[in-house]
């Protein structure tokens, strides 16, 4: 039996680095950019009934994952938005794992997705490379814990974000020989 931390997070938890170079960013924008692509490449040619196999026992479908996807990193788009043009404005949460029970995250096809993650995430890359210093350091409130989240570290957020659940995806087609 796999460890069930390992399924959960198999890349780990995001680490926000104490000082965010401009290399960490660069990648960062690579990683966001180049996420509908890979999700293409991995997912393109799954059957319905891959699609409908949870990435783990008790976890969320490959169809819902990816829908997921799309529905949090909309939400990003728009706490990035925020972040930029009002002050330290106290964004709104969503319950993701009930927007995961809804009826387009469980039955819609994912292209509907993909295609909408190819643009959003073509509109969040043209923007966040041409961020200033000062844009970076712009930041918006989560309610969860009064937390203050930076611009800069938003970027880095959803790179990881992309990148956990690519993780689980790829991670159990390797595990099943897809």
């Amino acid at each position: 039996m796999e460890d069930l931390e390992k399924l959960r997070y198999p890349i780990g938890h995001f680490a926000y680095p104490e000082n965010i170079s401009d290399e960490d960013i660069k990648q960062w924008i690579i990683a966001i950019e180049t996420l509908p692509q890979r999700l293409i490449d991995l997912v393109g040619d799954f059957s319905e009934a891959q699609l409908e196999t949870p990435y783990r026992e008790g976890g969320w479908t490959v169809r819902q994952v990816i829908h997921h996807i799309a529905d949090s990193h909309h939400h990003s788009y728009t706490r990035f938005k925020w972040a930029l043009t009002e002050n330290r404005p106290l964004i709104k949460v969503y319950e993701e794992k009930l927007w995961s029970e809804l009826i387009d995250a469980k039955t819609a096809p994912i292209n509907l997705s993909i295609l909408y993650l190819t643009a959003l995430h073509a509109k969040l890359v043209y923007m966040c490379q041409r961020l200033t210093p000062e844009d970076l350091k712009k930041s918006y409130i989560h309610p969860e814990g009064n937390v203050n989240v930076s611009v800069a570290e938003n970027i880095g957020k959803y790179a990881w974000h992309g990148n956990h659940h690519f993780a689980h995806i790829k991670n159990l087609a390797e595990r099943k020989g897809w």
